[in-house]
């Protein structure tokens, strides 16, 4: 049984969060640590993004910095594929959905969304389009029929409710943005800033077991 939550707080298309995403991966291999998904909506609504000259601009020198901090791959499909093509719609809606109808059916939502985030930022792939998603889905072994279900079912009102839980969240602990880890332990809520963090995942992991009062084993 896990004795400390992790709540990240994120968005499938915020390239801080794939930034962060070897950080989400060291904080899996914890043991007694459990990982809570909060997916805030960065592209929703009136929010959606077409993708154009003038985005593909703006999003590039974050990326060239994500890779240069990180090592996170960005693929050409998404560089020069993705991001030039004037068909594609940034729409964090329908890869949320996926995320929920993928912890609903098999409790794996993380695993899922880190696939969309591979998907996107490496392959090119257009993660607002459900049969993408749904290819995606059986990419990590999730029952095709069960999983269509479900993204179904979430897409609209669920995913909408939590959206807005998620906003509400964020206001009560003091986020202001994608990605915001918070430790959750005995009822106390510590905010842990990621930024000093980002490709050093050993001290964040040790930087997590002080604040979740697990012993570190080279103690």
């Amino acid at each position: 049984m896990a004795d400390a939550v992790l709540h990240y707080i994120h968005d499938p298309l915020c390239g801080w969060c794939y930034a962060a995403s070897p950080l989400v991966a060291a904080a899996r291999q914890m043991p007694a640590m459990e990982i809570r998904l909060h997916a805030g909506g960065l592209f929703v609504g009136a929010n959606r993004r077409p993708v154009t000259p003038e985005l593909r601009g703006y999003v590039l020198p974050h990326d060239r910095r994500i890779a240069q901090l990180t090592g996170q791959p960005f693929g050409e499909a998404y560089t020069d594929g993705l991001l030039r093509d004037p068909s594609a719609v940034l729409d964090s809606e329908p890869p949320i959905a996926a995320v929920l109808a993928a912890d609903q059916i098999a409790g794996r939502g993380l695993d899922l969304l880190t696939r969309l985030q591979a998907a996107h930022y490496v392959e090119g792939r257009k993660l607002a389009e459900r049969e993408v998603l749904v290819a995606l889905a059986k990419d990590i072994g999730l029952d095709e029929t069960a999983f269509e279900q479900a993204l179904d079912e979430t897409l609209g009102a669920r995913t909408q409710a939590h959206l807005a839980d998620t906003r509400t969240w964020m206001a009560q602990v003091g986020a202001r943005g994608f990605p915001t880890f918070v430790l959750e332990r005995g009822g106390r809520l510590s905010t842990i800033e990621a930024g000093e963090y980002l490709g050093r995942p050993g001290p964040w992991q040790a930087r997590l077991r002080a604040l979740a009062g697990h012993r570190d084993p080279a103690t």
